[in-house]
């Protein structure tokens, strides 16, 4: 599974999210040309090698009628109507209130796909929804300030574009940390996150710090709210490529947005149910076992312990589905002597697996993870060995 996952140990914020990505494409120069071929008016995009506490990233840089980005990111207190803070203003000249209704005219003249457009679109509903509930007004009736300005349509658009390029199968990103202390708007100081970043993170893990300064501006929360699948730790990955999107500011800790692609099994979680038995004699155990396994358990097994007293007895472990909990909890103890029976919820990681028939036998194939493996089905193997007179072994080898 091709999985994206993001690490927000820093917050999130458009520039820093598109240099990240930008750095997991492997041909950067043409995915430039056509953001700067997007057909917005005045502006200019580039990437600029930027370097945090020893780290190399990229910084994702707009430039608009020739002005460059002036940087408030992580600003404890700075001027809100440009909201989202790693994102820079570029003065007010430039920047006018826009509808929705006025921006989506111009996602609509940008020369992407259809598919990038109607993202763009949606993260900006997103962003309209969120102050819509925070200034009480709706929708429809919602001007954006920077939000709607030229520089993060780009910052956005670039995001989009990216995420269509790399077509994760799944995207996880870390707990998002949002900073400390306030930010000052038009209506005053409020604190971080701001009031529409954080309606925005309404079901997210986050977290603050001692950093001052909002790490988690609207724009970035609308762009994790709308693209990540879930969120938690770092998955077992293969990572195959790995990128960087730079911050303005220097903090103690690297100011940058990290971007893992890779593969991973597939994840689920099961439950183990277990028991102890000492008042069982081997063909009884065994007999339970494959009345477990012919139930459709995933798995069971035994291991030899020790108990009170120091009988010797058999732990007998079944894995089952979340759903069938119930159920092989009454085959247990139906097929077993057992008093009680302990459950246990796990995660696993599992790799892809599908079966192939050739030449009459049936090939059990295993993928993810940048593992491939392969194996003949034993039962059509032995099958083959009995009806040519041969041992498994001869068989398998003229099968290989």
């Amino acid at each position: 599974m091709k999985t994206l996952y993001l690490d927000c140990g820093m917050g999130a914020a458009g520039d820093m999210l598109a240099g990240a990505l930008l750095e997991l494409i492997p041909d950067r120069t043409k995915v430039l040309e056509t953001l700067n071929g997007l057909g917005l008016p005045g502006v200019e995009i580039s990437a600029c090698p930027a370097q945090k506490c020893g780290i190399t990233g990229t910084h994702f840089s707009v430039t608009v009628h020739g002005q460059t980005e002036e940087s408030h990111d992580h600003d404890p207190v700075h001027d809100h109507t440009h909201e989202h803070t790693h994102e820079q203003s570029h003065g007010h000249e430039h920047h006018h209130h826009s509808s929705m209704e006025e921006l989506t005219h111009l996602v609509e003249g940008m020369k992407v796909s259809e598919k990038v457009r109607q993202d763009v679109l949606n993260v900006y509903q997103l962003i309209a929804q969120a102050e819509s509930g925070v200034h009480g007004v709706p929708v429809s009736e919602i001007h954006f300030h920077e939000v709607g300005a030229l520089d993060a349509l780009a910052d956005i658009t670039a995001v989009c574009l990216l995420m269509e390029k790399l077509s994760p199968d799944r995207v996880v990103a870390s707990p998002v940390h949002v900073g400390s202390g306030h930010v000052r708007c038009a209506h005053g100081i409020l604190p971080v996150p701001a009031p529409a970043a954080a309606k925005l993170l309404t079901g997210i893990p986050i977290y603050g710090g001692e950093i001052q300064g909002e790490l988690c501006t609207p724009t970035g929360a609308a762009l994790l709210k709308y693209f990540v699948t879930s969120f938690g730790t770092l998955p077992v990955l293969k990572v195959s490529a790995t990128g960087y999107g730079m911050g303005m500011k220097d903090f103690p800790i690297a100011n940058c947005l990290r971007a893992m692609l890779g593969e991973e099994g597939s994840e689920d979680s099961v439950m183990e149910l277990s028991c102890n038995l000492d008042d069982m004699t081997g063909e009884e155990i065994g007999f339970a076992m494959e009345a477990l396994l012919a139930g459709g358990a995933l798995d069971v097994y035994t291991v030899p312990i020790g108990m009170k007293k120091c009988r010797p007895g058999t732990q007998l472990n079944v894995l089952c589905r979340p759903r069938d909990r119930d159920r092989f909890a009454a085959l247990i103890f139906r097929h077993t002597t057992t008093l009680g029976i302990r459950e246990t919820e796990k995660r696993r990681c599992t790799l892809q697996r599908r079966e192939e028939v050739r030449d009459g036998i049936r090939w059990k194939i295993s993928e993810g993870c940048g593992v491939h493996r392969e194996k003949p089905e034993y039962e059509d193997l032995a099958a083959l060995a009995r009806e040519k007179d041969a041992s498994l072994l001869e068989t398998k080898k003229k099968r290989l």
